[in-house]
């Protein structure tokens, strides 16, 4: 059994909780545990990650969050960083899974969050067990 750190921006709470929902319903169904972590925006996940990877409770992570397009650049921003961050420490070897929804707007939103749905936030849990598990093949 591992131990995952989800990392949840909290922002746009209906769909968060949809995508938490997701994600923990994946990791239990593996036989994995996890705690929830929030931080302000999606910005401030990748730094969260850092942080936390140098603590041994946990195994893996899951990053979270919802990024709606709005009438500036901020989106893009926004959602590139955050991508950016997350794949540089998964290239150092930490086991993320990246659930950050980038949308056009809400229902395109809630279709991606809704386990019963598009399921990101499993999808995202599902793909963090699977890099925990290739780098315990690979001896990382």
């Amino acid at each position: 059994m591992a131990n995952f750190l989800i990392v949840e921006a909290r922002f746009y709470d209906e769909f968060n909780d949809l995508l938490i929902a997701g994600a923990r319903t994946a990791l239990e169904d593996a036989g994995h545990s996890a705690e929830v972590l929030r931080v302000p925006g999606a910005l401030e996940i990748p730094g969260a990650i850092s942080l936390a990877a140098e603590d041994a409770r946990y195994d893996g992570f899951v990053a979270l969050g919802v990024v709606i397009r709005g009438e500036t650049y901020h989106f893009e921003i926004v959602a590139g960083e955050s991508a950016r961050g997350i794949m540089a420490l998964t290239m150092d070897g930490i086991a993320i899974g990246n659930g950050i929804l980038t949308v056009e707007n809400d229902a395109q939103a809630r279709v991606r969050a809704d386990p019963a749905q598009k399921d990101k936030g499993g999808e995202a849990a599902r793909a963090a067990i699977a890099l925990l598990e290739l780098a315990d093949r690979f001896g990382a």
